[in-house]
């Protein structure tokens, strides 16, 4: 019996050298350490003897691969792989993009996947507890998601006004009759292709570039001018924001629900596209130059520079959104094979979505008599101006605009409301104790949705899409995302230990990761990374905001601003972390590289007969307890 008390009163200590409670005394105990929050509340679905409300669980393995697929699964999977890989050699850019893959987007993935269920928290505890010097990544991904969460939800008020608009008889951006269209509305159509200077008005625009512009945004000619807010936009707005606070007001319990429509329903509105845009003319030619390959495109770096973007863009890496996810997985879920099947799932939907974009732009090309080259776009013009243009051509074009626009809202809505759960459950496990009592937790998600909703407003006036292109293109930017992810290979790669974080795997799921695993943590993810930041700075240039604008000085160093809000907290955190941990600067360092030990820190150990532990030793504990009494003694805080 003695025996049994003394190992269910271990505790694993995963430090360079064992270490007994009288080397850390209260008073030589650092205080960064003593802030962390002392465990995450038992994962049931009561509240606990505090009067707490329980953490909480996924209730199946199924609610977590659709809630990441939800996350990951996003507008650029449809509206920006296709475009990249027609305008970089078509096959051939699955070279470059593999290559990213393999070495930088399913580490992190996992990295980040199994950070999170290891030590059950979020984003930013999940940090400070497994190696504390790097807890300003977690505060660094939390604003980044912050930022994301104004701006990206902007898209899919736009996407909500097209769909209001989709109903009526004759779709609004097919004809020049409208009130918002000017003497220069001109249809283009392949009957008219031929027509004549004089025929053709000066400064001819189409209507569906007139609704995009005078209806939609109301668009202002510079960046000076943003101008009243356009109250329809702000409704759907404000509309989208209240479905999102419902998907996220009761954490997992509700958004383990609802992925199970926003997750799937875009895969069935995608596979009546795709059927739909196959059976058209002119698709085949659509797909040709979708895929056709151009070797010669790989000894141009940019084609790189896009696929390293494409895949922390597409991945969620390095937002804190996976970690979160992760922490609400039971201790024992095989989160390896998880991460393979989720990354083959979000790049196949990539590669699938390219053929129902793209045979549909290969029939619109053909109904107007161009060469596909011109009617090509990425990002909101392919969304709101080709697609919608594509749409107008077709049989029945109520039926096809409305399965799109419900298909862009779907996919864009899980991405956000996942991403606003992860903030939450970040922010709740900092102050579990404030926070998980009566309805506050619901009161403060209330606030962040109000305060981003007033925040997000800025972008529905007249100037807003530009301030929405540099908040894209500076909050979650590609720098921002780089930086993040070389420290977090860093941090785990040589100050926590990649063989021990395998290890941490190992024991959740009963087998070691790939040994390539631990050499892209080390080696290969951080110089690829670091290589493609340096290359993005080399060949930065200024900001173009469309319609020949450039912007102006002011609004790049703004952008700046953005991008340095979340990266800067990671040397702020790291100085802070130092001032405030006592002992020499020796002391300081080993105690902020080594993980927390605090015994009521969330750690689990399935062997001890549901005794909670904190374990990071490369041995599980029922092996450990086959050692003699007093080797376990010298690995024992009691």
């Amino acid at each position: 019996m003695e025996q049994q008390e003394l190992i269910r009163r271990v505790v694993c200590v995963s430090l360079p050298e064992p270490v007994m409670v009288d080397q850390l005394s209260p008073q030589q105990g650092h205080p960064l350490l003593n802030k962390v929050p002392q465990g995450s509340l038992p994962n049931g679905k009561g509240a606990t003897k505090d009067g707490l409300h329980a953490r909480g669980q996924w209730a199946s393995k199924a609610e977590f691969l659709l809630a990441v697929a939800g996350q990951i699964i996003g507008l650029g999977n449809v509206w920006r792989f296709p475009y990249l890989c027609y305008k970089n050699g078509g096959g051939v850019f699955f070279v470059p993009y593999l290559l990213f893959l393999v070495l930088c987007g399913i580490p992190l993935f996992l990295l980040e996947t199994s950070l999170g269920q290891y030590t059950s928290l979020g984003g930013v505890s999940a940090w400070r507890t497994i190696c504390p010097l790097f807890g300003g990544l977690g505060y660094a991904s939390q604003v980044m998601i912050l930022h994301g969460c104004v701006y990206y939800i902007v898209i899919l008020a736009w996407a909500v006004f097209y769909l209001t608009y989709s109903f009526q008889e004759v779709l609004p951006w097919s004809h020049c009759n409208n009130t918002w269209n000017t003497n220069s509305c001109f249809l283009f159509d392949h009957h008219n292709q031929t027509a004549t200077g004089s025929n053709l008005p000066e400064n001819a625009t189409s209507p569906v570039m007139e609704f995009w512009e005078r209806e939609v945004l109301h668009l202002s000619n510079t960046l000076d001018e943003l101008g009243p807010i356009n109250w329809k936009l702000a409704l759907c707005l404000a509309s989208v924001w209240l479905v999102c606070y419902f998907c996220v007001w009761k954490g997992v319990k509700s958004t383990g629900k609802v992925v199970y429509l926003t997750a799937t329903f875009p895969y069935v509105m995608l596979f009546v596209l795709l059927v739909r845009g196959a059976t058209l003319p002119g698709a085949t030619q659509g797909i040709i130059y979708y895929l056709k390959p151009n070797h010669t495109r790989l000894a141009d770096p940019q084609v790189w520079m896009d696929a390293g973007t494409q895949i922390f863009f597409s991945y969620g890496i390095c937002l804190g959104s996976l970690t979160a996810l992760g922490s609400y997985n039971k201790y024992n879920n095989d989160c390896y094979k998880d991460s393979f099947l989720l990354c083959l799932l979000n790049s196949s939907t990539s590669f699938l979505a390219g053929f129902a974009i793209f045979s549909v732009l290969g029939f619109m090309a053909e109904e107007q008599g161009v060469d596909i080259s011109t009617v090509a776009q990425s990002g909101p013009g392919l969304a709101f101006i080709a697609y919608p243009r594509a749409v107008a051509m077709m049989p029945l074009p109520q039926l096809w605009a409305v399965c799109f626009f419900l298909m862009i809202i779907m996919l864009g809505l899980d991405t956000q409301f996942v991403s606003l759960e992860a903030l939450m459950t970040s922010v709740t496990d900092l102050y579990p104790h404030l926070i998980r009592r009566g309805h506050r937790r619901e009161l403060l998600l209330m606030f962040v949705c109000i305060v981003c909703f007033l925040v997000g407003l800025v972008m529905v006036t007249p100037g807003g899409l530009y301030v929405f292109q540099i908040y894209d293109h500076f909050s979650c930017s590609g720098a921002s995302l780089l930086l993040l992810s070389i420290f977090q290979s860093l941090a785990i790669g040589w100050f926590y230990g990649a063989e021990r974080f395998s290890a941490n795997i190992r024991d959740m799921t009963g087998y070691n990761p790939l040994s390539v695993f631990r050499l892209c943590w080390k080696y290969l993810t951080p110089a690829v990374c670091t290589a493609t930041f340096v290359f993005s700075l080399v060949r930065w240039s200024p900001l173009s905001l469309g319609k020949g604008l450039v912007a102006p000085a002011w609004a790049t160093t703004l952008g700046w601003i953005l991008t340095l809000s979340s990266v800067l907290l990671l040397p702020i955190w790291a100085i802070y972390a130092f001032v405030t941990t006592p002992g020499t600067l020796t002391q300081r360092f080993q105690r902020l590289c080594s993980p927390t030990i605090d015994s009521k820190m969330p750690f689990h150990c399935p062997h001890t007969n549901n005794a909670t532990v904190a374990y990071s030793s490369p041995l599980p504990l029922n092996e450990k307890s086959k050692e003699s009494n007093g080797d376990i003694q010298d690995n024992i805080i009691i």
